[in-house]
């Protein structure tokens, strides 16, 4: 047991070593890297950054032939750091089993790769170290996770016009038969929200407004389902599943968050569809915001057809 509880505390490397499987594999690791980032899901861990450590241990295939000196030829500790990079830059994160399993596919897609130990800690909660520790192998992987097959979808604005249009429905059909995924965005309802006089409290106060009218839009139709997470969004476009985007969760997450105001909501939603890598942005009943990056296209709310 005295064993047991020593090699629960002891590095990744000490813990692939004592459950490594048979044939000899060997492993590259990363000490003590420490990142400082904004994640935690308390209201206090918000707006601030605190200090994570990150330990991380890849077993790899040996290399058969000689390596003759050439960096090509090895998993490189820098693939280690860049999936830690980029899975932070992606958007902020409440929970630290979801950093350390994000960093651990990421390293897995290499294909040297065969088992990641990921341990993450944050040392600014308290006076010790509170952390996850997490082992994944290339072996339990889906197919779907190996290959990054996101699709990129077709987005649509809907103003509040184009909600209580008449030909809602028929846009619907005509946009559930096309290839890509479709998602919808809307705006506020044309109602006066209530105002706080403080930035922070207004933003998400304009932000609900929003998702109050997509609840709206969702009650039209029962084919739109409203999602508010990266998960329910990637699950809905593999499954051929209509959302309704409520901007709330995403926008607060986002590590590069828009410069739109809520108020704004077709250029919010434009900052979205370019997050998404949409094919194309679909406008209707509303104005083309100047500064997308994703292709915008603008249909008149009297239009019958798309």
């Amino acid at each position: 047991m005295s064993s047991e509880i020593r090699l629960a505390f002891a590095h990744p490397s000490e813990r692939a070593a004592a459950t490594a499987p048979r044939g000899p594999l060997d492993r590259i690791s990363l000490r003590d890297h420490i990142v400082e980032v904004e994640i935690g899901a308390f209201q206090a861990e918000r707006g601030t950054t605190q200090r994570i450590c990150f330990n991380v241990v890849v077993e790899v295939e040996p290399v058969d032939a000689p390596i003759d000196d050439d960096v090509d030829r090895i998993l490189s500790y820098d693939r280690v750091t860049e999936a830690i990079a980029h899975e932070l830059s992606e958007e902020r994160l409440n929970l630290l089993e979801t950093l350390a399993q994000r960093i651990a596919e990421r390293i897995l897609l290499e294909p040297q790769a065969v088992r990641a130990f990921v341990r993450i800690e944050k040392l600014d909660r308290g006076p010790g170290a509170l952390g996850v520790e997490i082992v994944r192998s290339r072996a339990q992987m889906q197919a779907d996770q190996l290959i990054d097959e996101r699709p990129h979808p077709r987005l649509v604005y809907l103003s509040n016009d184009a909600i209580a249009s008449p030909h809602l429905s028929g846009w619907i059909d005509q946009l559930e038969g096309r290839e890509r995924p479709l998602i919808l965005c809307v705006g506020a309802p044309d109602l006066p929200a209530p105002q706080t006089g403080h930035k922070m409290t207004q933003r998400r106060i304009d932000l609900l407004a929003i998702e109050q009218n997509a609840w709206m839009l969702a009650a039209r139709d029962p084919r739109c389902v409203v999602v508010s997470t990266r998960t329910e969004l990637d699950w809905a476009m593999k499954n051929g599943q209509i959302s309704v985007w409520a901007p709330s969760k995403i926008v607060l997450d986002a590590v590069d968050g828009p410069s739109a105001h809520p108020s704004d909501a077709v250029a919010l939603a434009a900052w979205f569809a370019a997050t998404f890598s949409a094919g194309e942005m679909m406008v209707i009943g509303a104005a083309l915001p100047s500064d997308a990056k994703a292709p915008l296209r603008a249909v008149d709310v009297d239009q019958a057809q798309l």
